[in-house]
């Protein structure tokens, strides 16, 4: 698969909706993983991110402004052992609970289906990061609609096995914008990963449309000491924080 540019990627299209990346560092020495939310109406952009003691969740950044909490406030990002989930919806806890039970990351997402906002019918999309002394491989899910028939759930899981250094792979709810909103088609977009995490998530936030962005997660895991570092940019208030 061709190796294409993220930024040209994401200036192209203007609502690429909800977007998953995971690969490794250029160096070879981290895991990199990034999630970003977008929105068109105000209810999807009254968000933030916010820490957990496990990962990341989303909030609302006014409450009193928030009138349907059931598609976009959830747990984006939670930590199993060795596993950083990370999902667009409340799917992270299911995989989490289920992975807890013994099931493997695929068969936890047959349990789910798209989301129930018809006309769009929104993909779930999901990935998984598996770290151990051996390295580390990672997965990335969606479950979407045939074709906008929501009698039809077309499950694809795409997994990688130590991954090449410098490359990750970039998978979004939506082709572009439109009503119905089109769901994200193929494989998983090969895209190049740098070493600094601060240049990956000033490079996605900045080319992400202005209007319908609203917050991004980065984080990069030490592949040797399994630590971790993470930015997380915030529309609402305007302030990264960093960690």
């Amino acid at each position: 698969m061709k190796l294409m540019s993220v930024e040209n990627e994401l200036k192209s299209n203007a609502y690429p909706g909800r977007g998953i990346i995971i690969g490794k560092s250029s160096n070879g020495k981290n895991a990199a993983a990034a999630y970003f939310i977008m929105g068109r109406s105000e209810n999807s952009r009254n968000r933030i991110f916010a820490r957990t003691n496990d990962g990341i969740k989303t909030e609302a950044f006014d409450p009193a402004k928030l009138t349907d909490p059931s598609l976009v406030i959830y747990n984006a990002v939670r930590v199993l052992g060795n596993k950083t989930i990370v999902t667009n919806g409340d799917q992270t806890d299911t995989v989490y609970n289920l992975m807890n039970q013994q099931m493997t990351f695929e068969e936890s997402l047959r349990t789910r289906e798209f989301e129930p906002d018809a006309p769009n019918y929104t993909p779930r999309i999901s990935g998984i990061i598996k770290t151990g002394d051996d390295g580390f491989n990672y997965a990335l899910s969606i479950l979407k609609s045939g074709d906008g028939n929501p009698e039809c759930c077309i499950r694809n899981t795409f997994s990688y096995k130590n991954p090449i250094a410098g490359t990750g792979h970039f998978i979004h709810t939506y082709k572009g914008d439109g009503n119905p909103l089109p769901s994200f088609e193929g494989e998983p977009k090969k895209i190049e990963i740098p070493d600094s995490i601060d240049e990956f998530a000033d490079l996605l936030w900045n080319s992400l449309n202005n209007e319908n962005k609203v917050s991004i997660w980065v984080r990069y895991i030490n592949l040797e000491n399994k630590s971790f570092s993470e930015k997380i940019i915030n529309k609402n208030g305007q302030l990264p924080i960093n960690k």
